[in-house]
C-alpha cells in the first residue's frame, strides 16, 4: 500500500474505540434506518446519518462491486444493474471482490480506482448508489473530482467499514437488503448465517486450543511491506475479540498500516501471516525474489494464509474466510 496518506487506501486497498452496533441502531432507528415502502415512500439512513429517500423502493441500484456482492448474498437480484470497482480480471474472470455476483449481468461503469463513467452511470437511470466508507464520510471509489456530478443523479448510501467490528457492517448490509425487498428468511440466507455462526465459534475454539500464536496481517508491494493495524479493520478486530493474538504495529501512518522497507520486514515476529490476496497486491510467488520475505519464520513454515483485506460483508462472504482462518490458527506451529 503506497506510502502517502492519500494513497494508503487508493494503492493496494484501491486496486485490489468503535461505536457499538446498539448505538448505531439507536441513532438510525430500530430497523437500521430503513422504512418500509408505504404511501409515504421509501427511506434508509446510512452511516453518515444521511437519509436516502425515494417515492418507492429502488428498482435500479448501482453499487461498489464488493457492496453489490454482499447485497446479492442477501438476496438482492435484478435490482443490481451496475457496479464500479475491481470487477473483472484481465482475463475476463470475476475479481475475487465480486463474490458470487454474475459480473456479466451488470453494467461495469469503472473497473479500477478513479474510473467512474458518469455517462454510463446516468444512462442506467439509477435509483440508488451504494458503497463503503473506509475514511468516512468519503464514499469508496466515488472519485473526489467528479462526485459533485455523480451524487446529484441518485440518492446515495455509505457504510462504515473501519473502526467497527465485523458483525456491524454485515448487519448493515443485511438491513439494506431487507429494505430493498430481499427475503432474509430464504434458505440460502439462513444457511449462510448458521455457517457464519459456526465459523465464529471455530475461530474462538482454535485460538483457545492453540494459545500464543501470533498473527500478522500484511500486504506486499515492490518497495514496501505494509503491516496492517488490526484495530482498524472490521475482520481483524473481530479476530482479536475472539481471542486471536493479532500483532499491532507501533508506527501506523495514514490510519491503516505501518510501512516497512523490505529490509525491515522482520520487525514483527509472527507465526502466521495473513497476506492480502487482492489482485493489486504481490502474492507469495511474486515475493520469492525478496530475500527478506523468504527468511521470515512464517514463510519458512508455510504458514501463509490468503487475506481479502476488503471483506465481503455478508454471512456467505465471511463464513469461508473464518473457517480458513480457524484452520490456520488451529494447525499453526509456534515459529516466532
Amino acid at each position: 500500500m503506497p506510502g502517502t496518506h492519500d494513497l494508503s487506501r487508493r494503492g493496494l486497498l484501491a486496486a485490489g474505540g468503535a461505536a457499538g452496533l446498539g448505538a448505531l441502531l439507536a441513532a438510525c432507528g430500530g430497523n437500521g434506518g430503513a422504512r418500509a415502502t408505504t404511501s409515504g415512500g421509501w427511506s434508509f439512513t446510512d452511516d453518515r446519518g444521511q437519509k436516502a429517500t425515494a417515492k418507492s423502493r429502488p428498482k435500479r441500484v448501482v453499487a461498489y462491486v464488493g457492496t453489490a456482492a454482499a447485497l446479492h448474498d442477501f438476496g438482492v437480484g435484478d435490482q443490481l444493474v451496475g457496479v464500479f470497482g475491481p470487477t473483472k480480471l484481465k482475463d475476463g474472470r470475476p475479481d475475487p471482490l465480486a463474490g458470487s455476483l454474475d459480473v456479466n449481468k451488470v453494467t461495469i461503469i469503472g473497473n479500477a480506482y478513479g474510473e467512474f463513467n458518469i455517462e454510463k452511470y446516468a444512462a442506467l437511470h439509477p435509483d440508488l448508489l451504494v458503497t463503503e466508507m473506509f475514511q468516512p464520510p468519503n464514499l469508496w471509489f466515488v472519485p473526489d473530482d467528479s462526485k459533485n456530478k455523480i451524487l446529484p443523479l441518485a440518492p446515495s448510501i455509505g457504510f462504515t467499514d473501519s473502526h467497527v467490528s465485523l458483525p456491524q457492517p454485515i448487519q448493515r448490509h443485511e438491513q439494506l437488503a431487507a429494505a430493498l425487498g430481499a427475503d432474509l428468511k430464504a434458505a440460502p440466507v439462513t444457511a449462510a448465517k448458521a455457517r457464519f455462526d459456526q465459523a465464529v465459534e471455530s475461530v474462538r475454539a482454535a485460538a483457545k486450543a492453540n494459545p500464543g500464536i501470533k498473527v500478522l496481517a500484511a500486504s506486499g508491494s515492490p518497495d514496501l511491506f505494509y503491516v496492517s493495524d488490526p484495530r482498524v479493520y472490521a475482520d481483524l478486530s473481530y479476530f482479536q475479540s475472539l481471542g486471536v493474538d493479532m500483532i499491532v504495529p507501533n508506527k501506523v501512518t495514514g490510519g491503516f498500516f505501518e510501512n516497512l522497507s523490505w529490509e525491515n520486514a522482520d520487525k514483527y515476529p509472527a507465526d502466521i501471516i495473513l497476506l492480502d490476496n487482492r489482485t493489486a497486491a504481490l502474492q507469495p510467488k511474486d515475493l520469492t525474489a525478496k530475500p527478506s520475505w523468504s527468511k521470515l519464520p512464517a514463510v519458512k513454515a508455510g504458514q501463509i494464509t490468503p487475506w481479502l483485506s476488503e471483506a465481503r460483508f455478508s454471512y456467505a462472504g465471511c463464513a469461508p474466510v473464518l473457517e480458513a482462518f480457524a484452520k490456520a490458527v488451529r494447525d499453526a506451529k509456534k515459529v516466532s
